[in-house]
């Protein structure tokens, strides 16, 4: 009777552990790609491969094109940069593997399933019926789009900051150890990629030997590390004197190292003491601005204006109040940009006029 019992016991057991066993986030069926040349498999946000997360996958309309994600997590992540009606959101049906639009879907939220880019796994049904069956195998609970994008935006912060570890402490060291001893180091000229997915098309076009988790690591390594520190090299420290006056707002830069920001012609150059009083100056001076420097919000290094990444309407003022706050990388700035409620992520080339002067108004 009594090994009955535990055998039982044992079957109970081993049944809610191999629980999710029966379901895959990987694509069971050719899937739907929607994004366009050699980078289309994989995550436009994080490079992850579409094929292994398909069930989790979301598809949107942007101004570069369409952008394919593994998760919910990175669509919302790319909504800070990107300008995106949620109403044109496609989301896979984890049922039926068809791309259906996000608004209709029914998400189960909180399941057994582990989570893509996130604690907590966010899986749709174009069929309420199919969501119910799913709860009743693996949990979780049904919640429209709006409910689970938002559910999203509220864990982005802590999510990311989970991932950031996991990348420190492991993904980096292997990547770098992979790009220099595996893949025969080779310079990259990050200008030529406007997110992951092109550099980890390129890279497995040099490196074709390379499985998924290696080419990932790698993909990670360059994008996060070396994209960030060839921002650096070669630029000269920016530098300020007690006789630096700011020619905006006539303020004394050295008061405030933090902020300071210059432009040079040729063999002059002048100082700021912010990015928003340098481009109000640029803007009217363009001609012979050879070099533009900026420093990132948390590291203080020296960075190049033009490659950097600045988050707007956040709730940290400069010495004039409202500013375009610079990082070196996308991934410090959304960090940022959630830890102090930033309004927006703009690039160099996507602050205008109209956006400088919003900021005094």
């Amino acid at each position: 009777m009594k090994i009955k019992k535990f055998l039982l016991m044992m079957m109970v057991f081993l049944g809610s552990l191999f629980a999710s066993d029966g379901f895959t986030k990987k694509a069971t069926v050719p899937p739907q790609l929607v994004q366009q040349g050699k980078e289309k498999m994989w995550c436009n946000v994080c490079g992850m491969n579409l094929k292994m997360f398909y069930k989790t996958s979301h598809a949107a309309k942007t101004k570069e094109g369409m952008h394919q994600y593994c998760s919910i997590h990175c669509l919302v992540a790319d909504m800070q940069k990107n300008k995106i009606d949620k109403d044109s959101v496609q989301v896979v049906d984890a049922q039926t593997q068809k791309l259906i639009p996000a608004v209709t879907a029914y998400y189960v939220v909180g399941s057994k399933i582990k989570g893509t880019m996130s604690k907590v796994s966010k899986i749709a049904f174009g069929s309420k019926k199919d969501a119910q069956s799913f709860v009743q195998q693996y949990g979780g609970e049904i919640v429209s789009f709006d409910k689970a994008l938002s559910l999203a935006k509220e864990a982005l912060t802590k999510d990311m900051k989970m991932i950031s570890m996991k990348k420190q402490k492991k993904i980096y060291p292997m990547g770098k150890k992979i790009y220099e001893k595996k893949c025969h180091k080779f310079d990259v000229d990050f200008s030529k990629y406007k997110s992951i997915n092109e550099l980890k098309a390129d890279i497995k076009a040099r490196c074709s030997n390379l499985s998924e988790k290696p080419l990932q690591a790698m993909s990670l390594y360059l994008w996060d590390v070396k994209r960030t520190n060839a921002t650096t090299q070669n630029l000269p420290e920016i530098t300020v004197t007690k006789e630096d006056k700011c020619p905006v707002c006539g303020m004394f830069v050295y008061k405030y190292p933090k902020w300071a920001a210059q432009i040079f012609y040729g063999d002059k150059h002048l100082s700021f003491d912010g990015v928003k009083d340098l481009m109000k100056y640029y803007f009217k001076h363009k001609d012979g601005a050879d070099v533009i420097l900026v420093r990132d919000y948390y590291t203080q290094k020296t960075i190049d204006a033009k490659k950097a990444f600045y988050v707007v309407g956040s709730t940290v003022y400069g010495p004039m109040g409202n500013e375009l706050i610079p990082f070196a990388s996308k991934e410090a700035a959304k960090t940022f940009y959630m830890d102090h409620q930033g309004k927006k992520i703009l690039s160099f080339d996507e602050i205008t006029p109209e956006i400088v002067k919003a900021l005094d108004e």
